[in-house]
């Protein structure tokens, strides 16, 4: 059985950029081989299902935004999907994975650690820690200028002007 957030996910994507599979070598970043089930060849945004994941996966690697509704077809969840489609360009280039959960019954490790109430946005640095939470969508823009508050993201852009 298809999940729905597959069919919305998808949907999403297929309008913009056909979706490839992540264990196509030119689609998914060496770093996260396997967690990446869905990435954009174009932008590389990378959109996973919570699942058995844990948040640990990412530490170091990869800073997590999850989104969380009691149902795929909740509005905010649906207006959230959308604002990140439209650049997701600007979360891949700032190392973001976006988990999706979309089913409260399934009581996914990240939910139980996470504890949302129905809409929930959760943005979690390199570090593991949480750095925002909203009830509301937010668009890209608004989370990207967040992330680039973020500690190690300002030693991250010093990084690259340093060479």
């Amino acid at each position: 059985m298809i999940r729905p957030i597959a069919l919305v996910a998808a949907a999403m994507f297929t309008v913009a950029a056909p979706v490839v599979a992540a264990d196509t070598p030119e689609a998914a970043p060496e770093i996260l081989p396997e967690v990446l089930p869905e990435v954009s060849p174009e932008t590389e945004l990378v959109i996973t299902e919570a699942g058995e994941q844990l948040l640990d996966e990412f530490l170091y690697i990869a800073r997590v935004l999850v989104i969380f509704a009691d149902s795929p077809n909740d509005p905010r969840f649906v207006q959230q999907m959308e604002y990140l489609g439209e650049r997701p360009e600007d979360l891949r280039e700032r190392d973001v994975v976006v988990i999706t959960d979309t089913d409260p019954a399934a009581k996914s490790p990240i939910r139980e650690a996470l504890r949302p109430r129905g809409f929930d946005l959760v943005l979690i640095g390199k570090d593991g820690q949480r750095y925002l939470r909203k009830p509301l969508p937010w668009s890209t823009r608004e989370i990207t200028r967040s992330i680039d508050k973020m500690p190690q993201r300002q030693q991250e852009l010093r990084d690259m002007r340093a060479k």
